[in-house]
């Protein structure tokens, strides 16, 4: 019996223990419903936010360009899986922060941090974050992209000022002009490796060595003159200076 008595003595003050550390939901939401309502809209736009953060950082940032660029110089070398999608991915990734760094920089000191000292609104914060955004994709955006988007919106967000675009077509139209300038970029560096199979081909065809695939040959060539040439160094020493 006191054995009994002693267990449930040390039940009542487990669950008594437990009762005083449960945290009451409702502070986190103040009384009133559409203070409620304002908050609950407010946590469920956050986790929206968080949800497509990978896809923000590609639509305002030059993530595109470099990924572009190192595929069609993938498939320009003839390789399938070297190097490997991880390696091309984490590759672009720094390539963006180092490039973007600047716009990061100034979104944080001017908007973010501001924000999470309580020193301005949401919506100062708002316009302070997006404002070197804006600014980067404007320096890089084509004026005929933005006046398509323009067009298509019938004139419902057409402003004068170009400072001014609204977001809903300065992104599309800027990645629209990413897209474009990375297919230009890839085709300046498939050009060279495309002759080199072309000259394989040929010599190939001419010494009757019919059953044999040019790529067999090529392929070693290609990779020998890409690491000749230094070609990391100058592909990606190209990639940042047509961003800056």
């Amino acid at each position: 019996m006191r054995r009994l008595a002693l267990g449930a003595l040390a039940l009542g003050l487990s669950a008594g223990a437990a009762a005083a550390q449960t945290v009451d939901l409702g502070q986190l939401i103040p009384n009133g419903g559409a203070t409620a309502t304002a908050r609950i809209i407010q946590m469920a736009a956050v986790l929206t936010v968080l949800s497509v953060a990978p896809g923000l950082l590609i639509m305002v940032t030059s993530f595109t360009r470099f990924t572009v660029a190192l595929s069609f110089l993938r498939s320009g070398l003839g390789l399938q899986s070297a190097p490997a999608n991880l390696v091309l991915i984490s590759l672009s990734l720094f390539m963006t922060f180092f490039v973007m760094a600047p716009t990061f920089d100034k979104a944080w000191h001017d908007g973010l941090q501001p924000l999470m000292d309580n020193t301005i609104s949401q919506e100062q914060a708002f316009g302070a974050i997006t404002g070197p955004f804006r600014d980067f994709m404007l320096s890089q955006v084509r004026e005929k992209d933005i006046a398509l988007f323009e067009e298509l919106s019938r004139g419902r967000f057409e402003v004068s000022d170009r400072s001014k675009v609204d977001l809903r077509i300065l992104i599309p139209a800027f990645m629209i002009s990413e897209l474009r300038r990375g297919f230009e970029i890839g085709f300046l560096i498939v050009l060279p490796f495309l002759v080199i199979d072309m000259i394989v081909a040929a010599l190939t065809m001419s010494m009757g060595m019919m059953m044999l695939p040019p790529s067999v040959i090529s392929l070693p060539v290609k990779i020998l003159f890409f690491v000749l040439v230094d070609g990391w160094n100058l592909l990606v020493g190209s990639l940042v200076r047509s961003v800056s």
